[in-house]
C-alpha cells in the first residue's frame, strides 16, 4: 500500500498562495504568464490519479465555473454536506485526517495524489505525508495573505531535485522529502 503525495503549487515572493480574501489574481496577470507555457502543469498533473484538497480551495476551483479536473477529486471538509449535482461523480467529500485519507485512497487504488491548498498541505506536512513540493515562485511580494506554510511542530527535510527559471520571472523549484520514497 504505497502511495505518493505530491505538491504542486505557486507562491509569492514572500510565501503567500492567495491574498487575505483568497483571491489569486496576480498569478494570471499578464506579466506572470508567458505565451504557450503552462509551467509543467501538465506533464505534472498527467502523473497523478487523484486530487486531494480543502473546503477553500474546492469553492475557489468552483467559482472558475467550468470544472477543471478530469481526475477525481477528495475534498476534505468536516463542514461541507454535499456536491452539487454536475460534480457528484467526480467529487467526494471526505472527514478524515490526513493518515486516514491516505489509508483510504491506497485502498482504492490509487497511487499518486495531488494536493492542494494551504491548510491542506500543512496538515499533511505536519503528518510527514508530503513526499514531493513543486514550489513555483512568482516575482511579487503580496506582502499578506493565505500562508503556505504554517507551523510543522518539527523539522522536516527536503532535497533539491531540480530548478528552472522562466522568462517571466517565475523560478520553479522541486524537492524531495528525505525518507520519502
Amino acid at each position: 500500500m504505497s502511495l505518493k503525495l505530491s505538491v504542486y503549487i505557486a507562491t509569492s515572493l514572500d510565501g503567500f498562495i492567495a491574498r487575505p480574501d483568497g483571491a489569486i489574481d496576480w498569478l494570471t496577470a499578464p506579466e506572470h504568464t508567458v505565451p504557450g507555457e503552462d509551467f509543467g502543469y501538465q506533464a505534472f498533473i498527467h502523473t497523478v490519479d487523484a486530487l486531494v484538497m480543502g473546503r477553500g480551495t474546492y469553492e475557489t476551483v468552483l467559482a472558475f465555473g467550468e470544472w477543471p479536473y478530469a481526475k477525481p477529486v477528495f475534498v476534505l471538509s468536516h463542514t461541507l454536506t454535499h456536491i452539487p449535482e454536475q460534480l457528484a461523480d467526480k467529487v467526494q467529500l471526505l472527514a478524515l485526517s490526513p493518515a486516514d485519507t491516505v489509508t483510504y485512497l491506497a485502498e482504492r487504488g490509487f497511487q499518486h495524489v495531488y494536493l492542494d491548498g494551504g491548510k491542506t498541505i500543512q496538515g499533511f506536512l505536519r503528518a510527514g505525508l508530503v513526499d514531493e513540493l513543486t514550489l513555483s515562485r512568482m516575482p511579487i511580494l503580496l506582502g499578506e495573505g493565505i500562508p503556505l506554510f504554517g507551523v510543522t511542530g518539527h523539522d522536516i527535510r527536503f532535497e533539491h531535485l531540480q530548478t528552472q527559471a522562466f522568462p517571466n520571472g517565475l523560478v520553479q523549484s522541486k524537492y524531495r522529502r528525505l525518507g520519502a520514497s
